[in-house]
């Protein structure tokens, strides 16, 4: 009968430090080959604070008396041969950490297209845009035990021009999907990509260019047998922080605005509900959608991009292409604001992904209406909390970001319920992640729980990877028609 000792033991086995019996310092051999030379932490105190946040600010930890919550970490134990941090944080949430689990391991073990070793080589190329060292090095030791050749960590060079050709669609993904389109599915179908195996790769690099956004927004550090794991550093002021993905506590906004407590936003979305204002024309939606999306320009740009390390850069090309605000994006006919109406997941991407890449439509479906619906009826310490309004303000505000309009939406809401500074927080994890700081982690939902700010970067995850994807569907289906 499995219990939380005998998972507990066996992930810090799997987290000690490793060392080849034939004393290489091959990353393929020391995957494969097993032994422990080096104590590992006290699991009561060097587990639960994983983060680079304050120390009330902690991941769930094994011992927890949870049962669902325990047994879904002995599922990942088994499926993962360890218990990650980002599991361990998402434990607060275990009925989105179910559907989470579920997806993450068809994505990457289940039936589709692509060989094992290249669905973790696409996840590292996916993670590298946002220089998430963390993902970087779960996945490299992924890649070497599903057969992956060494050689290929050295860099694009040395990975075959399959490969090498995604790089396009993931920057463009990862930072500007409106400027995907069908050109680039034909470009790939030219170097030997079936469409599914496409769709399949356009999954993975979406699926964890959004978890970079999640690793940064909540400051998960590496884990115990990753470089740095094990070491104890203050943290320096002037420090850029790669080793950890968190940056320096430097402010990224000079200007930022005093946080008006919970009581006040749940006036505001009382009266919201209460009001008894006639329902806005569609031109007026229109220009309330355009005012939000201007005044997200507006907002300080993050601050500067941290330099990366030869381990995450010898992965990148075009380090320099970055995120730019919908509205500064040029031609506009080229790229027209996207309109939900007209291409929704329920109505088109859930059907056209789950055709060409069996059941992976369904897993997404209930994943992101799990993110979009949960809630605990809770705001801070405060229960009975109808909290839809400002949920639903935080999705629509992402897919603004991105340049998706929902028609059936009041995005007059978006400037009741999200204020300045937390309006800045999500646009620098769902845009710019790697430049987040702690700073700007602590200057938002001061009176949200830990789990509450867990919860809202789950929602910033869902969102960023719906909408990425609301792109990227779109393209493969103009493609095929």
């Amino acid at each position: 009968m499995w219990n939380y000792t005998n998972l507990q033991s066996l992930d810090l086995n799997r987290n000690c430090v490793l060392e080849s019996p034939l004393e290489t310092e091959s990353l393929k051999e020391t995957c494969v080959y097993k032994k422990c030379v080096k104590k590992a932490p006290d699991p009561q105190t060097g587990l639960h604070r994983n983060l680079n946040h304050n120390d009330n600010e902690k991941i769930v930890p094994v011992s927890t008396s949870e049962d669902q919550t325990q047994m879904l970490f002995v599922d990942a134990f088994l499926q993962n041969n360890r218990l990650d941090h980002v599991t361990q944080l998402m434990g607060y949430h275990p009925n989105y950490l179910e559907m989470f689990l579920r997806t993450q391991q068809y994505l990457l073990r289940g039936d589709g297209p692509l060989p094992f070793h290249y669905r973790h080589y696409i996840a590292i190329m996916a993670a590298s845009r946002h220089q998430c060292a963390y993902l970087i090095h779960l996945h490299e030791q992924e890649f070497i035990l599903q057969g992956g050749d060494q050689d290929w960590l050295k860099g694009p060079a040395f990975i075959p021009t399959k490969l090498r050709k995604l790089h396009e669609v993931n920057k463009i993904l990862a930072h500007r999907p409106w400027l995907f389109n069908k050109s680039h599915i034909e470009g790939l179908r030219k170097e030997a990509w079936s469409v599914s195996e496409l769709v399949q790769a356009i999954v993975i690099m979406a699926h964890f260019h959004a978890l970079s956004s999640f690793v940064f927004g909540c400051g998960i550090k590496n884990e115990p047998d990753h470089h740095g794991g094990f070491t104890y550093r203050p943290h320096s002021p002037t420090e850029n922080s790669n080793d950890s993905d968190y940056t320096s506590d430097s402010s990224s906004d000079s200007n930022s605005e005093p946080e008006v407590g919970i009581e006040i936003l749940m006036e505001r979305m009382k009266k919201l509900k209460e009001s008894q204002e006639e329902e806005p024309t569609e031109e007026e939606r229109r220009k309330r959608f355009e005012k939000v999306e201007f005044q997200s320009a507006e907002l300080t740009k993050p601050g500067k991009k941290p330099s990366p390390k030869a381990e995450i850069i010898k992965y990148v090309q075009d380090e320099e292409f970055c995120y730019i605000d919908f509205t500064k994006r040029g031609c506009t006919e080229e790229a027209p604001t996207f309109r939900a109406n007209e291409y929704s997941w329920d109505d088109h991407g859930f059907s056209i992904a789950n055709r060409l890449y069996s059941e992976i439509g369904n897993l997404l479906d209930e994943k992101f209406s799990m993110a979009y619906n949960l809630t605990y009826y809770t705001m801070g310490e405060v229960i009975d909390v109808d909290t839809s309004a400002f949920r639903r303000a935080i999705w629509y505000y992402i897919h603004c970001l991105y340049g998706i309009m929902h028609d059936d939406y009041d995005y007059g809401q978006v400037n009741q319920l999200l204020e300045r500074n937390l309006k800045q927080y999500i646009k620098t994890v769902t845009c710019y992640p790697e430049r987040l700081t702690k700073k700007d982690y602590d200057n938002v939902m001061k009176e949200f729980k830990h789990s509450e700010k867990v919860h809202v970067n789950l929602m910033l995850l869902e969102a960023r990877l719906q909408g990425e994807l609301l792109y990227a569907l779109r393209g493969v289906m103009q493609y095929m028609t």
